[in-house]
């Protein structure tokens, strides 16, 4: 850990993201952070004055990774010599967190902390939806998407809209992203007719993925005759029928599949619904309410899950950008949800992958290659000449697979700092012109 924040943590332009200045802002020296100790000891109330303290303190402690918290009124390391009314939180960036295992009832390829490209393709979707709802819906616009290290992501939204809402509207953003909400561990979902923009235009997105996904990656219908009634596949299998909502389609669907002398699989389950519906079926009433049923299915076994807390709280702490997760190793770099930074030719038509992500000791093992290569460089060259004068111009990180992540990283910084003294500039402007008279 020692050797990770001493050469490739980017403390530099995670300064500047916090402090939304090259320079140190209330933003940041006002800001609390947090420690997670080996030891299991958790610190708080963490302040710093500018990038160098920050480095120092934590390269000194050498923490197994360090949170981010809300902008206080005054600094934290003085809380305790003043009277609590006067320590409140008074901005932070609006955060959003999807955890993997709340999709533990509907993903078979794994379960619990394990993960996978196949269930990660629910994060990747949950992040385009929740992406352009926020761009779209909302106006942000300086957001960065962070895996979490082991089994989900975090998106933080900087805009200084974001930052300054109060807990009340926080809790307002993220129901209205919160289709699901309690009822995901419910049978019937009853969403409004017609559906909302938001969730149509959710809809077309999820759509395109729930047969690739569903139907042939997780499979979450599969049955055959050996199976008993209380089987996890049999389970979802009567939580698919629970959606049918005419009761002699759902009763002939259960018949069929529960009389399967073969093995009936989930895409065969889902063509079968339209097969029986045809003679089922009476009415165009009918037809339609089915065809809004099977539009709920897809929500429901596509669309993001959300921890309201984490967006609501203020307070909340979430550990930054560029921590190492202390159970798997893993750096936890931020990707874009609408397009691959990676630097694996593999994952060029699949976008960010959790399972190549770089990794503490992967990061290690290509600085000694580098360096290697280097010693060995110097000794083929003659005499007189060097190489040092480019190898000086070379950073750590720029020698591993971080580059991509870091380089990303420091556009969203640069783009959001500008954008930030901008609007400084433009509201001094404002500020002039109203004396004139």
């Amino acid at each position: 850990m020692i050797f990770f924040y001493k050469r490739l943590l980017p403390f530099k332009h995670i300064f500047q993201w916090l402090s939304h200045s090259p320079k140190p802002t209330k933003d940041f020296t006002m800001r609390e952070f947090a420690y997670e100790h080996r030891s299991g000891v958790y610190q708080r109330y963490i302040s710093y004055d500018n990038a160098d303290d920050f480095k120092n303190h934590v390269v000194n402690s050498n923490p197994t990774r360090f949170e981010v918290g809300a902008v206080y009124s005054v600094n934290p390391k003085e809380r305790k010599f003043l009277p609590k009314s006067a320590y409140k939180p008074v901005s932070k960036e609006l955060v959003f967190d999807i955890d993997m295992t709340d999709y533990d009832d509907i993903r078979t390829c794994c379960q619990g902390t394990d993960i996978c490209t196949k269930c990660w393709r629910f994060i990747q979707v949950a992040a385009k939806i929740i992406d352009r709802a926020l761009r779209e819906d909302f106006g942000f616009e300086h957001l960065i998407w962070v895996f979490s290290g082991r089994r989900g992501a975090h998106c933080w939204v900087s805009d200084p809209r974001a930052r300054n809402l109060e807990e009340g509207t926080r809790r307002a953003i993220v129901e209205y992203m919160d289709v699901l909400g309690a009822k995901q561990t419910k049978k019937l979902l009853n969403l409004k007719k017609p559906f909302h923009p938001h969730v149509e235009r959710s809809f077309n997105i999820v759509k395109q993925e729930f047969a690739k996904i569903i139907l042939e990656e997780q499979e979450p219908w599969l049955t055959t005759p050996s199976l008993a009634d209380d089987d996890k596949a049999w389970t979802q299998t009567e939580e698919l029928l629970s959606f049918i909502p005419d009761n002699t389609l759902q009763s002939e669907l259960r018949a069929k599949w529960k009389n399967s002398l073969s093995l009936s699989t989930s895409r065969s389950k889902w063509e079968d619904i339209n097969v029986l519906a045809k003679t089922s079926l009476k009415s165009q009433v009918q037809v339609s309410q089915l065809n809004e049923a099977k539009k709920e299915i897809i929500l429901y076994y596509m669309y993001p899950r959300l921890d309201i807390e984490v967006s609501r709280q203020v307070i909340h702490l979430l550990k930054s950008p560029f921590c190492i997760h202390p159970g798997t190793g893993n750096v936890c770099v931020p990707f874009d949800p609408r397009r691959n930074i990676s630097m694996n030719a593999e994952d060029d038509a699949y976008g960010f992958n959790p399972t190549t992500a770089p990794n503490l000791l992967q990061l290690q093992r290509e600085l000694d290659i580098w360096e290697t290569k280097r010693v060995n460089r110097e000794s083929s060259q003659p005499a007189g000449e060097s190489g040092d004068e480019v190898e000086t111009r070379v950073l750590d990180y720029e020698k591993t697979s971080l580059k991509p992540y870091v380089d990303y990283f420091a556009k969203f910084v640069s783009d959001l700092t500008k954008a930030e003294l901008k609007g400084i500039s433009a509201k001094r402007d404002l500020e002039d012109k109203s004396l004139e008279f």
